[in-house]
């Protein structure tokens, strides 16, 4: 940060780094763990959502400014951000950039703690076919090849693996896989930059960002449909991941970094050739998904738009590319949808013609998905499609040709019942009564086959000779009765 010498991208005219402490800055006396940012939980209590009749024309300031929220940098990895160069990402450097930040990535520790994490994520292999498993058998050497490379300039990504993984009903949406030497390098790529970027960050966007997450921007929806912004832009962007212009991106981490290394660093893994079996190619547009630093650059191509829509006091929440905008009149909702149109297209990215609409979600068959959950006519429903997930997750497991016992099959699936609960528990309790029949006739089903006896677990001698309180005798988690206790721990 604080040198200059040996940096490719250090020109006449550029702006000098900041008088910052070098040793201060350069230092590698804190090794700590990395303090991984959490997702936040709490709730948000569901009812009725209330407008206000005297709900003005155009909108009123938003409270959603990048300045609302307090920074907390207990996240970041100390051995990189050191307190010197966290007070100057608070204080704000000389001319707004960063300099000579490849080193940091290059370092022993940065990457073997990059490692670390790669390893406790596992995934699948890349091009390459070396697997986190046979990484591992030689992590040291590995690791010292790695630095080599980067410190030489050296080093170059493998091209990405392409599979397509299910979506739906006939439908399939592609992944990439890099390989784990790149996942590595872009993991401890992303420690050193991301501060840089999250700084400035709006507090509109929760996806992919340090203790935020999904139930932060569900109860930020909540708490604005309670306030009286129930006409909502439901917005789509078509093929976002894919379509992100490369040279407007790399313009935008221009203006903040100015180590050419660096800079060829990402620029080498937006052009990483795609592997789909014989076939290969070199994308011209969009970054690879799955890849480790994919989620920030995406964050970063949409920041503009998050200030927009902040600055014409609109209330947007955005996760990612998924993101409504929650306004209090029809027309106020319409002038939200231009404004976002002209900022797609004129950034290069397209709005789905299908999946984008506005419409007033206190009225039924208007209301709008997001997250998971569907808002609708002023309660909180669980999307269709998550449903249908979870029923086909517990099929594989209640099966009435398994042979397991009941005891161990309940085991098995409450861990996956709980999961779900502990997501959707601010849904409608109808959602929960419905799934828990569902199962309990898959194991009455399951129960008749063991007697050899043909049915469904549907009869009312079932039901008799399988009551709902014999599931709960076995330990059957059941969906609505942790509803209920959760409701009243909330009275």
């Amino acid at each position: 940060m604080a040198q200059t010498e040996g940096n490719r991208s250090s020109r006449a005219g550029e702006p000098a780094p900041p008088t910052a402490c070098p040793a201060c800055l350069e230092s590698t006396d804190s090794k700590t763990e990395p303090r991984e940012g959490r997702q936040e939980g709490g709730s948000a209590k569901t009812g009725e959502w209330q407008s206000a009749s005297d709900a003005p024309a155009v909108p009123e300031r938003a409270n959603q400014g990048a300045e609302t929220r307090p920074r907390d940098w207990s996240w970041v990895e100390t051995s990189i951000w050191t307190e010197c160069m966290l007070a100057a990402l608070d204080n704000g450097v000389q001319g707004s950039k960063w300099f000579s930040l490849i080193d940091k990535v290059a370092r022993a520790d940065t990457l073997r703690l990059a490692w670390e994490k790669v390893a406790r994520n596992r995934g699948a292999a890349g091009v390459d076919g070396q697997s986190a498993e046979k990484f591992a058998a030689h992590a040291e050497t590995y690791l010292q090849e790695l630095e080599q490379a980067l410190k030489r300039g050296e080093y170059r990504p493998l091209p990405v693996k392409r599979v397509d993984i299910p979506k739906g009903p006939g439908q399939t949406r592609p992944l990439g896989i890099p390989a784990v030497k790149d996942r590595i390098v872009q993991t401890a790529l992303k420690r050193v930059i991301e501060p840089i970027f999250e700084r400035e960050f709006h507090d509109s966007s929760y996806g992919f960002r340090p203790g935020l997450g999904c139930k932060a921007a569900l109860r930020e929806v909540d708490k604005q449909l309670k306030g009286g912004h129930t006409h909502v832009v439901d917005a789509d962007l078509k093929s976002y991941f894919d379509s992100i212009p490369h040279d407007k991106l790399m313009a935008r981490v221009e203006e903040r970094i100015s180590d050419g290394r660096i800079l060829d660093l990402i620029r080498a893994y937006l052009a990483q050739d795609v592997m789909k079996g014989l076939e290969r190619w070199t994308p011209t547009a969009g970054t690879p998904q799955g890849a480790v630093i994919s989620p920030l650059l995406a964050n970063l191509y949409l920041h503009p738009l998050d200030v927009l829509m902040a600055a014409k006091g609109y209330r947007m929440v955005r996760y990612a590319d998924d993101f409504v905008v929650l306004c209090r009149t029809a027309d106020e909702a319409a002038q939200a949808l231009a404004e976002v149109r002209a900022w797609v297209e004129g950034n290069g990215l397209t709005l789905h013609p299908d999946k984008t609409r506005l419409g007033d979600c206190q009225d039924a068959g208007q209301g709008f998905d997001f997250l998971g959950y569907r808002f609708e006519a002023g309660k909180r429903w669980v999307r269709k499609k998550s449903p249908k997930a979870l029923k086909d997750k517990l099929r594989s497991k209640t099966g009435r040709t398994h042979g397991t016992s009941l005891s161990r099959i309940i085991e098995e699936i409450n861990p996956i019942l709980k999961g779900w609960f502990g997501y959707f528990k601010h849904a409608h309790r109808l959602e929960f009564s419905r799934l828990d029949g569902f199962i309990r006739r898959r194991l009455r089903a399951l129960l008749r086959k063991r007697e050899k006896r043909p049915g469904m677990g549907r009869c009312h001698a079932d039901h008799v000779r399988w009551p709902n309180a014999f599931f709960a005798e076995q330990g059957l988690f059941t969906l609505y009765g942790a509803h209920a206790m959760a409701s009243q721990s909330r009275c």
